[in-house]
C-alpha cells in the first residue's frame, strides 16, 4: 500500500511541476522521463530556470567567480544524476533535441568549460554520484565520478594507514574531471599521475551505451586516462589501483626570500628536485611580499617525503644543503594527515575536513601552465624575480617531476609530459575585486609574465597541462571543430597523442556529439562540415 501511495505522489508532483513549465520543458521534461527508469524520477533531479533551486544548484561548483556574473551563458536545465539512467537520458534527450552537454564533477576547471558555453547546452553535474568503495584486499577502489579527492582519500585512510592513491593535493576536486585529464600530485615522483593508477572505468557513450573497460576496448579506455573524458562520453566511474604508503612520512614547509638566499636556493633546486630520491617531493612556490616596506619575492619549499624525519635530514644535506634543513623544520605523521598538512590545515585538525566539499571561499582567478627542460640560470632566474616584482600579483609554482615519471612512455597514456622535463610551472593570478575591469587587468598580468617566461620554457609546441585548462591556447569554433583548429591547443596538451585521441574520437563518436570548446575533434564530423560548406 505505501510503494502505491508513493508511485501516485510521485505521478501528481510531477504532474505540478509540469504545470509550471512551458511547452519546451515540458517536452524535455518528457523526453527524459522516457528514456530513464522510474524508480527515482529524472524529474526529481532536475532543474529548469524557473526552479527556485536552479541558482544555487549552478552556482554550488562554480569555483571561478568568474564565471558568476549575469551575462555569462547559463545551461537550459540541469540534471543532477542519481543512477546511470539519468545519464543516459541526459543524452539521449540532448541528442534528439540538438544540444550540447557540460559534465561537472567538482567545478575546478580553470576555464568553466564544464558549466559555460555560448551554445545552447544543458549540465549534467555528478555531485550526487560520488559513492566510493575500498577493497583492500584487492589493493583498488572504485570511486565515482561525483566524489572528490578529499572524500577518496577519507575513505581510503578509514581502511588503512598504509595505502594511499597519487592524486591532488586539493581536497574538493572532482574525481571526474581530475582523473581524465592526468591527475598529478605529491606522490607522482614515486608512482605516477593518477591515470598510470587506474585498471578499469565504467562510461556512457554518445548512443547511450554503457561500457566498462572491456566493452569499450583498450583504445578508447587509452584515451579516457589523461585525454580528458568529456570528449568521449560520461564517465560514471573509475576502479583505481592504491599504492602503498609508510605508516610515517615527514613533511616540511620553508620560507625563504631572495635577501636570504632565495635565488641560489632555487638555482640548486632545479639541479637536485627532479634527480633527488623519488621518495621526495619538493614544490616551490614564488610570489610577491612586501617585508619592511620593499617588495620581493618569497619562496616558499613544500615538502612530502616518504619516510622519517632522520632519513628526510640526511638526504637534504647530503643533496640539497642550500636550503639548509633542520630537524626541527621536519614533522612526522601519517600519510593521510599529510594531506591536511598540505592543504593549510593546522596541524592536529580532524581529517573529517576532507569530506566537506566546499572547504574554502571561492575567489577570482586564471591559471596557465608550461614546462621546464633545461635549467633556468641564476642570472634569468632573477629577470624574472624583477618581472615579478613589477607586476605584483601573478604566482609561480614550480613542481618537480623525475623519478617514475621519467620511466613511464609518453605513449602509454595521453599525458605526453614524461621524461625530458625537470618541472612544470603553474602561473596563478587570484583576486577579489568584482567586474569586467578587474577580470581584464589580473588577465593581463598573468599573460605579460607568461610571454616574459617564453625563453625559458618548452618550445615546439610550448607544452602546457590539460587539467589546468587554459582557453588562451585556442578554442574550437561552436560546432563541429577542425583537426587544423583543434591541433593549435591539442599538440600543446597532448603533442603526437594528439592525433591517436583525433582517430579514438572518430571512431567511437564520429558525430562529434560530446563537443566543446577545447574538445576533441572528430575527422568524420569535420569533413561533413567541410562537405556541407562546399
Amino acid at each position: 500500500m505505501g510503494t502505491l501511495f508513493s508511485s501516485i505522489l510521485r505521478i501528481f508532483l510531477l504532474y505540478i511541476s509540469m504545470a509550471t513549465l512551458d511547452p519546451i520543458q515540458e517536452t524535455f521534461l518528457q523526453c527524459l522521463s522516457t528514456h530513464s527508469l522510474t524508480s527515482t524520477p529524472i524529474s526529481e533531479v532536475t532543474y529548469f530556470p524557473n526552479n527556485p533551486n536552479y541558482l544555487s544548484v549552478l552556482n554550488s561548483y562554480i569555483r571561478n567567480l568568474v564565471f558568476t556574473s549575469p551575462t555569462t551563458p547559463k545551461p537550459l536545465f540541469i540534471v543532477t544524476p542519481t543512477q546511470v539512467s539519468h545519464i543516459r537520458a541526459s543524452i539521449i534527450c540532448s541528442k534528439i533535441h540538438g544540444l550540447e552537454v557540460r559534465i561537472r564533477s567538482g567545478g575546478h576547471d580553470y576555464d568553466g568549460l564544464s558549466y559555460v558555453s555560448t551554445a545552447p547546452f544543458i549540465m549534467v553535474d555528478l555531485f550526487n554520484m560520488r559513492s566510493v568503495s575500498v577493497d583492500i584486499e584487492d589493493e583498488s577502489a572504485w570511486v565515482e565520478s561525483g566524489a572528490t579527492l578529499g572524500e577518496v582519500y577519507y575513505r581510503i585512510a578509514e581502511k588503512s594507514k598504509i595505502y594511499g592513491y597519487p592524486a591532488g593535493v586539493c581536497p574538493t576536486v572532482g574525481v571526474g574531471g581530475h582523473l581524465s585529464g592526468g591527475g598529478y600530485g605529491n606522490l607522482m615522483r614515486k608512482h605516477g599521475l593518477s591515470v598510470d593508477n587506474i585498471v578499469d572505468a565504467v562510461l556512457v557513450d554518445a548512443n547511450g551505451n554503457v561500457l566498462d573497460r572491456e566493452a569499450m576496448g583498450e583504445d578508447l579506455f587509452w584515451a579516457i586516462r589523461g585525454g580528458g573524458g568529456a570528449s568521449f562520453g560520461i564517465i560514471v566511474s573509475w576502479k583505481i589501483k592504491l599504492v602503498q604508503v609508510p605508516e610515517v612520512v615527514t613533511v616540511f614547509r620553508v620560507e625563504r626570500t631572495l635577501e636570504e638566499g632565495a635565488s641560489d636556493i632555487v638555482y640548486q633546486w632545479q639541479h637536485v628536485a627532479d634527480k633527488i630520491d623519488e621518495d621526495l617531493f619538493i614544490r616551490v612556490v614564488l610570489n610577491p611580499v612586501t617585508r619592511k616596506g620593499q617588495v620581493t619575492i618569497k619562496a616558499k619549499f613544500n615538502a612530502l617525503f616518504l619516510g622519517n624525519a632522520q632519513r628526510l635530514v640526511s638526504l637534504m644535506d647530503e643533496q640539497f644543503p642550500g636550503l639548509g634543513l633542520v630537524s626541527t623544520d621536519c614533522k612526522e605523521m601519517s600519510w593521510i594527515e599529510s594531506v591536511l598538512f598540505w592543504s593549510n590545515y593546522q596541524i592536529g585538525t580532524s581529517t573529517d575536513v576532507l569530506l566537506e566539499r566546499h572547504s574554502t571561499k571561492e575567489k577570482y582567478l586564471k591559471r596557465k601552465s608550461d614546462y621546464v627542460q633545461e635549467p633556468i640560470s641564476k642570472a634569468d632566474l632573477e629577470g624574472i624575480w624583477k618581472k615579478m616584482i613589477q607586476l605584483r600579483k601573478p604566482v609561480l609554482t614550480f613542481n618537480p617531476y623525475g623519478g617514475k615519471m621519467s620511466e613511464i612512455s609518453k605513449l602509454d597514456t595521453p599525458f605526453p609530459h614524461r621524461a625530458g622535463n625537470i618541472y612544470k610551472i603553474q602561473y596563478a593570478a587570484s583576486w577579489k575585486e568584482e567586474g569586467a575591469e578587474a577580470v581584464d587587468h589580473n588577465l593581463d598580468l598573468i599573460r605579460k609574465l607568461y610571454d616574459y617566461m617564453t625563453p625559458f620554457v618548452s618550445k615546439s609546441p610550448r607544452c602546457s597541462y590539460l587539467n589546468y585548462r587554459d582557453i588562451d591556447l585556442g578554442i574550437n569554433e561552436i560546432g563541429n571543430a577542425s583537426y587544423e583548429q583543434a591541433s593549435g591547443w591539442g599538440t600543446k596538451y597532448f603533442k603526437g597523442n594528439f592525433d591517436r585521441l583525433v582517430q579514438v574520437k572518430t571512431m567511437v563518436d564520429p558525430g562529434n556529439f560530446f563537443r566543446y570548446e577545447q574538445s576533441i575533434p572528430s575527422l568524420e564530423a569535420s569533413s561533413s562540415k567541410n562537405r556541407m560548406s562546399e
